[in-house]
């Protein structure tokens, strides 16, 4: 699988369900160019364990995002239906009710092919070729595309492995620091922390003050 990262979000048109309950058809990543960061993520399926406790942590996080100009979006192989009956469950009986940021539906998985997320259990033909075996799902990627559709930040964890909120705000904050004032993030930098500059200071000179 190869990265990502400097590319062009790969694009799509694909049904959705925004604000928890209204499907729509035809819905694109291309309505955010120039306008906000987004944060792209898939998780596997729908109705699952590890799951809603992401989709619950993105939409407690909503305010936050929010305030940065960040669109959330999230993906899986599961059809707009399913989204919809999920998202119209109580939490309490293992729903993702209450989550309002749009839920693609990629029942056909070429949403997650392109992103290079489709998990599956591989093998080799009598021929050579590589086949997929059994029912494909979506590994647990995310993806941190700029205001031009560029990919800017990836990460991509298998199915058991649940994700940092948090880090994903922290790099939202990274790239949007570079952005403006043209310096690059160290280690462990965080919103307010001092940055270095490409030209001028050097990393043995940043180390020494820290």
């Amino acid at each position: 699988m190869r990265t990502l990262v400097g590319k062009k979000a790969p694009k799509f048109d694909a049904p959705a369900v925004l604000n928890g309950n209204n499907i729509i058809e035809g819905f694109s990543l291309d309505q955010y160019v120039d306008k906000k960061y987004v944060v792209f993520f898939f998780y596997p399926m729908d109705f699952t364990f590890v799951c809603p406790t992401e989709l619950h942590a993105f939409q407690e996080k909503m305010e936050e995002f929010d305030k940065r100009d960040v669109a959330v979006v999230g993906c899986s192989v599961d059809s707009e239906f399913s989204h919809f009956a999920w998202l119209n469950t109580p939490k309490n009986e293992g729903g993702i009710q209450g989550v309002k940021y749009p839920l693609v539906a990629d029942f056909s998985k070429t949403i997650a092919q392109q992103y290079g997320v489709l998990a599956a259990e591989y093998d080799y033909d009598e021929d050579g070729n590589l086949i997929c075996e059994g029912n494909p799902v979506a590994l647990r990627g995310l993806f941190l595309i700029d205001k031009k559709g560029v990919v800017r930040h990836e990460l991509i964890n298998d199915l058991p492995l649940g994700r940092s909120v948090d880090e994903v705000l922290r790099m939202v904050d990274a790239l949007d620091h570079v952005e403006k004032y043209g310096e690059v993030c160290p280690a462990n930098w965080n919103q307010g922390d001092d940055a270095m500059k490409e030209t001028g200071e050097s990393v043995s000179e940043y180390l020494s003050k820290h």
